[in-house]
């Protein structure tokens, strides 16, 4: 009997064509997802986030060069962004990302990047591909002539749903432009940690997360190290 349904199961694991068929229709399946979630974004589902944030890829894909802008007056008003101080002979710059507004009504999270220079007292605006998405309190540093930026969440118009990052991003402060570092054993999800630099290494503490229905604080590796 054992015989039996071992030469049964190898017979239909060997079948032509079986693995390609599935593989197709797992990739149409995930293709139609992937519109209806656009949809909805466009359409302006603001509790469906994983539909926000994938409007705002699709967006971003279309830039194309890092364009910059001077600005006749400062980024709009918002909270829990970084402003961070290169403090670096080449580029004495203030750089700030991201943040959010509530108008009373809506929250929006930016996902912008400006320089201001102190010594012209005048900002500008920096477009560039491959940014990164739009995000609220994270943490920024600069290290050995580059501007990092560390998680962060992303919070839906109404305020009802958050997604937490663990990404970290790179920006080339000579030529503006991102690039996501993918690093093995990346700390967890969260915003609201600290970071600082010493020694050439990014020394993280803390954070939250906030899945919606509970708030976690101090969430798992409350104390990482990052070689820059």
């Amino acid at each position: 009997m054992g015989s039996g349904r071992d030469k049964r199961k190898k017979s239909k694991g060997t079948t032509p064509g079986k693995g390609a068929e599935k593989t197709e229709r797992k990739t149409e399946k995930a293709e139609a997802k992937r519109e209806r979630r656009v949809q909805k974004a466009a359409e302006g589902d603001e509790d469906d986030i994983d539909a926000i944030l994938a409007g705002i890829k699709l967006q971003e894909a279309t830039k194309i060069e890092v364009t910059v802008k001077e600005l006749s007056e400062p980024p709009s008003p918002r909270v829990n962004c970084t402003l961070t101080a290169p403090n670096l002979q080449r580029h004495n710059d203030l750089v700030l990302f991201g943040g959010e507004h509530f108008n009373g009504n809506k929250t929006y999270v930016y996902g912008d990047l400006f320089r201001f220079a102190p010594d012209s007292n005048k900002w500008t605006q920096i477009t560039s591909p491959n940014s990164p998405p739009p995000r609220s309190a994270h943490q920024a540093f600069v290290c050995k002539g580059f501007y990092y930026i560390f998680g962060g969440e992303f919070t839906s118009p109404n305020q009802e749903r958050f997604h937490h990052y663990r990404d970290l991003w790179r920006l080339d402060l000579s030529s503006n432009e991102w690039e996501q570092i993918n690093l093995r054993g990346a700390p967890s999800s969260r915003s609201g940690h600290r970071m600082v630099v010493y020694q050439h290494k990014a020394i993280l503490f803390g954070g939250f997360y906030d899945a919606g229905k509970e708030l976690k604080y101090s969430p798992r590796n409350p104390l990482a190290i990052l070689s820059a």
